[in-house]
């Protein structure tokens, strides 16, 4: 019987491929999921040797339309190579339906603490707290510093105006997600369109950074590996610092157990990583509370997405469930006190 946890792998297909992809991969594997992820199904590769690497693909049952697309990830990891943002190798990618139902893509193993959970940062120290959370905006500006010509990143996605797209996107992915009746999300769509900031740049964005998808050293802190490409476009960076503020709740604020970290006596507060972005970039940031709370709309969106796919077909669901209700009112509620707070009217 094939364990829950591997549903959507064929692991003597997949370990056939992977053999044969000259990786010094010595048969028999091992897979086993990995990460709190919700999005893309990750797992670890072993070997019988020691080697380790991941492998990733979409999740199983009926996907919304442009979402989990692991072949344009892949492309994204392929042409960062050698950028100076820290990734993973990529190794091997198909789609062979006598593999795979759907693409599977491997990369290297990096070693390293991913804090995807609140007991993972309770056994470290504050100072290695902090220097986690100073690396984040040091990781995120070598993201914004990519050279999309150099990269051969420039057709990736539209260059049209990054604000117009994601709210036209998300709008339309909350229709046709939801589950229950949120009279907010259209009303902060309304505030969001009327108070658009202009664009004065066009650069990576990663489109879901923060503390859970990116791995640090055991040493110092640093980033080692950011993770999780699916969502990455082109478009306003200030986004992605919006998007970093967005799951990074501070001591009093309510939060889940994977998001709760930040709270920890040591972690940066939020206006301290604004600050830190601004020395790695120097870029102005004056629209920031803009895009937080473009962010937290977009947030509860996603989380009411996870929602529907695992209620679609529960294989998708992660070790630590799904989101609840409540929690989806509570990233909507948080929306629209940041939007009061910053003058979205």
């Amino acid at each position: 019987m094939v364990s829950v946890d591997l549903v959507g792998l064929d692991e003597n297909a997949v370990t056939a491929w992977i053999a044969g992809l000259g990786v010094g991969a010595l048969a028999p594997l091992s897979y086993e999921r990995i990460g709190n992820g919700q999005s893309n199904l990750t797992f670890a590769v072993r070997d019988s040797g020691g080697g380790r690497w991941v492998l990733r693909r979409p999740p199983v049952g009926r996907l919304l339309d442009s979402a989990h697309d692991i072949e344009r990830e892949y492309r994204i990891l392929a042409a960062l190579q050698g950028t100076g943002v820290p990734v993973p190798k990529v190794l091997g990618i198909t789609t062979d339906p006598e593999v795979t139902d759907a693409p599977l893509a491997l990369t290297s193993f990096v070693d390293g603490v991913v804090v995807d959970d609140v007991s993972v940062a309770q056994r470290l120290t504050p100072e290695r707290r902090r220097a986690i959370g100073a690396g984040l905006p040091q990781a995120l500006a070598t993201v914004h510093r990519v050279d999309l010509e150099s990269a051969g990143l420039l057709d990736l996605a539209s260059t049209a105006p990054y604000a117009e797209r994601q709210l036209k996107r998300w709008s339309t992915q909350w229709e046709k997600s939801k589950t229950h009746d949120r009279p907010d999300i259209a009303v902060l769509a309304e505030r969001l369109s009327r108070n658009i900031p202009e664009q004065t740049e066009t650069t990576l964005v990663h489109g879901d950074f923060h503390l859970s998808n990116v791995i640090t050293a055991d040493t110092d802190g640093r980033v080692v590996a950011v993770l999780d490409w699916e969502l990455c476009t082109l478009g306003d960076p200030l986004a992605d610092l919006g998007g970093l503020l967005a799951y990074w709740p501070q001591h009093g604020e309510s939060a889940t157990p994977q998001f709760r970290a930040s709270t920890l006596d040591g972690f940066p507060t939020r206006d301290e990583l604004v600050e830190m972005y601004v020395h790695e970039t120097k870029r102005d940031v004056s629209a920031v509370g803009f895009w937080h709370v473009l962010a937290l709309w977009k947030l509860a969106i996603i989380a009411e997405g996870v929602v529907r796919r695992t209620t679609d077909d529960p294989r998708n669901t992660a070790e630590h469930g799904r989101p609840t209700p409540e929690l989806i009112d509570a990233i909507v509620r948080r929306a629209v006190t940041t939007a009061d707070r910053v003058g979205l009217g």
